[in-house]
């Protein structure tokens, strides 16, 4: 559930189905796999009106160059949410349920978190108060369901603030994490940066806590909607 992984890679944020974006980003980085090597930080699906082609993609690349491309579960990675969001009435009206169910499956199987080169941290969402060490989510059995709570949840939909501790989120999820927070989970695990997803960002991209915490979203004009940039954070070697 926590993976352990060296420089140089590219670092994505949400896509949520947006599949030519993808594909546009990939050769701005410099192509996908094998040329460049990924981790995905979830939200594959939802949303976008190409999901299947999206997260298909990205299984494909997994299984041609399985040290080229990882993944982590985002919180749309679930059945609840895919029910309401897009992906299952995809499924449902290109090929099947059953297609839907496979996914959900595989969704309840992604890890977690990730960690490059023992100095970068990422997640989806981001911080929880149940955390007393970076290996702790190595205890869960996978498969397994999103809970209404806890430290699975907390990771993929926690947000963060500008006020210090913890607070209840306004998505009536999770919590939301204050400076001081992001400033003592660095120090105690010899972090340099915590790299989250989740939320939509204008350029793309956002440091926050003295450049400590940087959310990143690669899915640009998200639903039409947004007039925002989509992003790649590059870790070179």
């Amino acid at each position: 559930m926590l993976l352990e992984l060296e420089s140089p890679v590219k670092v994505c944020g949400d896509f949520h189905g947006q599949f030519y974006d993808l594909l546009r980003l990939m050769k701005k980085s410099g192509g996908g796999p094998p040329f460049n090597r990924f981790l995905f930080l979830g939200d594959y699906v939802d949303r976008g009106k190409q999901s299947i082609e999206t997260i298909c993609l990205l299984l494909a690349y997994k299984l041609r160059y399985p040290d080229h491309i990882y993944m982590l579960r985002g919180n749309h990675e679930c059945a609840k949410l895919t029910k309401t969001y897009g992906f299952f009435d995809e499924c449902k009206r290109r090929y099947s349920i059953s297609l839907w169910g496979d996914f959900t499956y595989l969704f309840d199987c992604l890890p977690i978190s990730a960690i490059i080169d023992e100095r970068i941290f990422c997640v989806h969402g981001g911080l929880s108060p149940l955390t007393h060490h970076l290996s702790q989510v190595n205890d869960f059995h996978r498969p397994i369901e999103i809970p209404n709570q806890g430290l699975l949840t907390d990771m993929l939909w926690s947000d963060p603030t500008d006020t210090k501790g913890w607070k209840a989120s306004d998505r009536g999820v999770s919590f939301l994490f204050g400076p001081d927070i992001v400033e003592k989970f660095c120090e105690k695990f010899d972090l340099d940066l915590i790299c989250r997803a989740h939320q939509v960002v204008e350029m793309g991209y956002e440091f926050l806590v003295n450049r400590k915490l940087v959310t990143i979203f690669s899915a640009p004009n998200y639903c039409g909607e947004f007039d925002n940039s989509g992003a790649i954070m590059n870790v070179d070697d």
